[in-house]
């Protein structure tokens, strides 16, 4: 007698940004068996990722072990070194949507107001919505930290120029150069503010003066997902006799480059463990 396939378990990750892509690629990798559907009401080029300088940091969490940190560090590290030096390198860029749908994944333009939408559609809910995260996971811990920065066309622009507290920098990239940025705590505002603006390109060019003849300025706005440490663990949501689990997997202010591919591993080890307790054999009740 053979057994019967087992059916897909079926894993929503809700948030497009380069968390929940990333968990998504780790999850189709990593644990056989899962049909994944990525459920955002934005995509790129419209998320908070989108707006980032994408620069590899290592960043400082209070309440996250030192050396959890190092580790989502060196594996996020490791992850794009072997992208860089790979024959992809390129497209690089443009891969992590591409890598969901090749993955067989399921890509959805939806937006959440609450994770018990998702039940019964969905056996596993990944929680990858950042800041979303104050009404979805009813955290109050996060909040945004506002960051405003410029793209500017500076092709002669070919070193990375940062200042001691890391507020002004210059990043040069594939399409354009980087100009920043703004820290306000608290600002929920995403419309570029004309007074920032004007004080990032003078701060910028006291660094490099050549930047003057910079062109094609466009101003941009993202909102960091700031809380004292990331989160990443699993809850039980319970209601009228119902059970949807969750991973939480968010909160990396402005860390989230520098540490996603690290996290995105640990969600899915978290979501392995959701899977395992979904296919135990029921226990037997005693009579």
């Amino acid at each position: 007698m053979t057994d019967r396939p087992m059916d897909p378990v079926r894993v929503a990750v809700v948030g497009a940004g380069v968390m929940g892509l990333s968990t998504a690629l780790c999850i189709s990798k990593l644990v056989p068996g899962c049909s994944i559907t990525v459920i955002s009401d934005k995509f790129t080029p419209e998320t908070t990722s989108d707006v980032a300088a994408g620069i590899l940091i290592p960043h400082v969490y209070p309440d996250t072990p030192i050396h959890k940190q190092k580790q989502w560090f060196r594996e996020t590290f490791d992850h794009l070194s072997a992208i860089a030096n790979s024959a992809e390198a390129g497209e690089a860029a443009v891969h992590l949507v591409s890598g969901v749908k090749e993955s067989g994944g399921m890509i959805l333009t939806r937006r959440i107001e609450d994770l018990w939408e998702l039940h019964p559609s969905f056996d596993i809910v990944v929680n990858c919505s950042g800041l979303g995260s104050r009404q979805l996971a009813g955290d109050l811990e996060i909040f945004p930290v506002r960051g405003q920065l410029l793209k500017v066309q500076a092709p002669w622009v070919k070193h990375f120029i940062r200042d001691g507290s890391g507020l002004t920098y210059i990043y040069p990239g594939a399409s354009n150069v980087t100009l920043g940025g703004s820290r306000q705590k608290g600002d929920w505002n995403l419309s570029p503010d004309a007074e920032i603006s004007r004080d990032i390109l003078s701060r910028c060019c006291a660094l490099e003066p050549s930047l003057h003849g910079a062109w094609d300025i466009k101003e941009t706005v993202g909102l960091r997902p700031y809380r004292a440490g990331v989160r990443l663990q699993k809850e039980l949501l319970a209601r009228d006799g119902r059970r949807l689990p969750v991973v939480h997997h968010y909160g990396h202010g402005s860390g989230g480059f520098s540490m996603h591919w690290g996290t995105a591993l640990e969600a899915t080890r978290l979501l392995k463990e959701c899977v395992q307790a979904l296919r135990a054999p029921a226990p037997k009740s005693k009579m």
